[in-house]
């Protein structure tokens, strides 16, 4: 399984993230998301919570005594962990695992405490320690710690591949699956040992011979080829500067844009910068790049910037597409020893969906957009006629987001930047926690001070239910930070729910999450003030998290977003993006940092009218990348004729009205599939859309604005999606929700895209 985010590959590569898709109008953006861990880790008690599962030998425990890894402690020491700990950290926990596993081996039996409780706690404790370097490494880049996880990475997948090829613990399972004992195995019980047989004969269990030590050695220079192609786009974002120094070259810019840029500035040594006169830095970091698309005025600025986007990390030193090249021919190996025909077919073993159901899917959207697509660009060159501007003939790619928002702000009168105000980041987050209370039954207080935290901005809460008792905890680190923290948003976890490793005298160890976003920071003495799209997102990621906090499951390897089929995993997120538009949701939040004033209805109805502002061309967006995604999984031939930006421009001419710029290298930053997840599995998005509206669908049927209605649709949410975790499957866990199959008429309602049935004439 894998992580959310970036979440589920094939195969033990145990760290991918769970992240947010940005619909903007690059893939490059669409890229941003890191691949840290949504693998369930486990879960725990304040101050009991061992985090570590087990105790060291004395040996190793005396040499490490100051090293953070290797101490017990209820939360990870985010505070002290430096990159000199990686190194001797990591191998402590490794050479107390060999001693473990070796144990297990030779000890193995076909019963639930000999052979699945000391796996999870195997599984755990690598997942815990390499968790927590991985997320370091994600929101406080070094040399130093790429240095030091470069050196240890290998020795822990060689671990990962030791234990996911154990041949002693497959037959133990299939001992099982074979057994009567398998029939009086609860339904959770039941698919843990499916998958952990699914996942051993993915991880190459198998093999024998040469097959076997090219499988291993393939995984581990995937691994390395993973981290290489995402330290790239990082470089590649932050070594790109552009100095501004006439206010003419920035005509349009919003002053929120400008605060940023010139805080840059000062911080760059202009000590004079102003939001006024500046000078001012404008970077590729999307809080900084996206401003300027949206609104300067200047076009060979937007036109600059544009380019530079979509062209990083593929020239030079940091040149991701031999990477590209090298993954892709290497994911296709791999698939072949394990007798599959490509990466993507192996890839939907452990999906909702198959290959041919993922295409079927993303053309029933592609059909339903298309028409309306070519509409939208017209709508927007006649637009730009109007204004005499010369775009109107002439329409390119960095003119698009421009004139969007100049015909969003004509058309529904809405002005992102004065909305802001509305959205400022502690009354988000309030907002959020009294609609989780409403829909959910719990109560979220802040903890800060309770686990240490690796930056200052870096908040931490306490999750508790009705009767007080506390069920979880999570970490959010909401600033972009684009010298040390990767782009995009993700949620990852920490700890898992998990029985088997309780702290004494508690009967579970309760979950901890991480919520990660890159939202405009602060100016000033003024709270973040969040656009709209912000608002979404933290939404979106909360979403995740409460998958992983609210669950049910005691079974640590399916509890929360373990052992979610990975192609469900977005359905929590994109099902609470809804409520940004649930009126007394957002007129709760939409409350104006400085006098109180509450966003007018007027307001709210515009917002909701705009929401399906361009729901066609951002819908084919998705389609393109996950179209091309499943294409270089599966038809295209690595080394051939064809190149990795043919098969991408052949499938832009198939799905984007207005295709990409010969020049264009966005796939060298696509994140998502080359160092996340979701490799083969970006339609994922669009699949759980699919279930996600169909979802909140159910809370429209009943009433939006009747309350007792909601708590009791919200109650079976919870009972259902939140509480069941990879115990059951995801159709099923849906049907328990919504009563039937899904259907994907809701997606297309809330897109506007859904034809209405023909009017009879008479």
């Amino acid at each position: 399984g894998g992580h959310l985010c970036e979440m589920a590959g094939a195969a033990a590569a145990h760290h991918h993230i769970l992240s947010r898709v940005p619909s903007s109008v690059f893939w490059s953006a669409a890229a941003a998301a890191p691949r840290v861990s949504a693998r369930p880790l486990f879960a725990q008690r304040p101050l009991a919570i061992r985090f570590r599962a087990m105790s060291l030998t004395v040996e190793a425990a005396a040499s490490n005594v100051t090293n953070p890894l290797l101490q017990s402690s209820p939360f990870p020491r985010f505070d002290v962990l430096e990159a000199k700990h990686v190194c001797p950290g990591i191998r402590g926990v490794l050479k107390n695992l060999e001693e473990e596993l070796d144990k297990l081996e030779k000890n193995v039996q076909p019963s639930w405490p000999c052979l699945v409780e000391p796996l999870e706690k195997i599984v755990d404790c690598l997942l815990v320690a390499w968790g927590t370097v991985h997320h370091l490494k994600a929101v406080k880049d070094s040399n130093e710690l790429r240095t030091a996880v470069e050196e240890v990475q290998p020795e822990k997948v060689a671990f990962e591949l030791k234990l996911g090829q154990s041949k002693p613990i497959y037959e133990a399972f299939k001992t099982i699956h074979e057994s009567p004992v398998f029939g009086t195995l609860t339904e959770a019980q039941r698919r843990i040992v499916e998958a952990q047989l699914k996942e051993a004969t993915l991880n190459g269990v198998g093999l024998d011979g040469d097959a076997k030590v090219r499988f291993n050695a393939i995984r581990q220079e995937l691994e390395q080829l993973s981290t290489k192609f995402s330290e790239h786009v990082l470089d590649a974002t932050k070594c790109f500067e552009r100095i501004i120094t006439d206010k003419k070259e920035i005509e349009g810019l919003p002053a929120t844009a400008r605060a940023v840029a010139a805080q840059k500035a000062a911080a760059k040594g202009h000590d004079n910068a102003t939001p006024e006169n500046g000078p001012w830095i404008i970077t590729l970091d999307f809080p900084s790049y996206m401003p300027v698309l949206q609104h300067a005025c200047n076009r060979a600025l937007r036109e600059e910037l544009y380019k530079t986007h979509t062209t990083r990390a593929s020239a030079g030193d940091l040149d991701n597409t031999p990477i590209i090249n090298k993954i892709l021919q290497l994911r296709l190996e791999k698939a072949e020893l394990l007798g599959y025909k490509n990466h993507a077919e192996l890839s939907m073993i452990v999906r909702m969906a198959t290959l041919e159901s993922a295409k079927e899917l993303l053309e029933k959207l592609r059909k339903a957009s298309w028409e309306q697509s070519l509409k939208e660009f017209e709508d927007l060159k006649t637009f730009a006629k109007e204004q005499g501007a010369p775009e109107g003939g002439d329409m390119q790619l960095w003119d698009v987001v421009f004139w969007s928002e100049r015909l969003r702000e004509a058309k529904y009168n809405i002005n992102e930047e004065e909305l802001r105000p509305y959205f400022s980041l502690p009354r988000v987050m309030d907002g959020l926690f009294g609609l989780a209370n409403n829909l959910f039954g719990i109560d979220i207080d802040a903890a800060d001070g309770l686990a240490p935290v690796w930056h200052k901005d870096v908040r931490f809460f306490k999750v508790k239910d009705l009767a007080g008792e506390t069920i979880a905890y999570f970490y959010f680190d909401p600033y972009s930070r684009p010298s040390e923290k990767r782009g995009g948003a993700w949620m990852d976890e920490v700890l898992g729910r998990s029985r088997v490793l309780a702290p004494s005298g508690s009967r579970v160890r309760l979950p901890v999450a991480h919520m990660v976003c890159n939202q405009t920071p602060p100016v000033g003495d003024k709270p973040s003030l969040m656009t709209f799209r912000e608002v979404e997102t933290v939404f979106h990621e909360f979403g995740h998290a409460l998958q992983h906090m609210l669950t049910r499951q005691d079974e640590g390897l399916v509890a929360g977003i373990r052992g979610v089929e990975w192609d469900a995993v977005e359905l929590p997120s994109q099902f609470m993006e809804n409520w940004c538009y649930h009126r007394s949701t957002l007129l709760g939040i939409a409350k104006h940092f400085e006098t109180g004033e509450t966003l007018s209805e007027e307001m709210y109805q515009r917002l909701v009218a705009a929401r399906t502002f361009r729901a066609a061309s951002l819908m084919l967006r998705q389609i393109y990348f996950a179209s091309a995604d499943l294409e270089l999984h599966s038809r295209f031939k690595p080394g051939g004729s064809e190149t990795i930006f043919d098969v991408v421009t052949t499938e832009a001419e198939r799905t984007l009205v207005l295709p990409p710029l010969p020049e264009d290298r966005s796939i060298c930053s696509f994140e998502h599939i080359f160092a996340g997840g979701y490799s083969a599995g970006y339609y994922s998005y669009k699949w759980a859309e699919v279930l996600s509206a169909d979802a909140f669908s159910a809370f429209e049927d009943s009433g939006l604005d009747n309350k007792q209605a909601v708590k009791e649709t919200g109650k079976k949410f919870r009972d259902t999606i939140l509480a069941l975790g990879g115990g059951k499957a995801p159709l099923e866990v849906f049907k328990d929700f919504r009563g039937r199959e899904p259907s994907t008429d809701a997606l297309l309602k809330h897109s506007g895209l859904l034809r209405p049935a023909a009017a009879v004439v008479g």
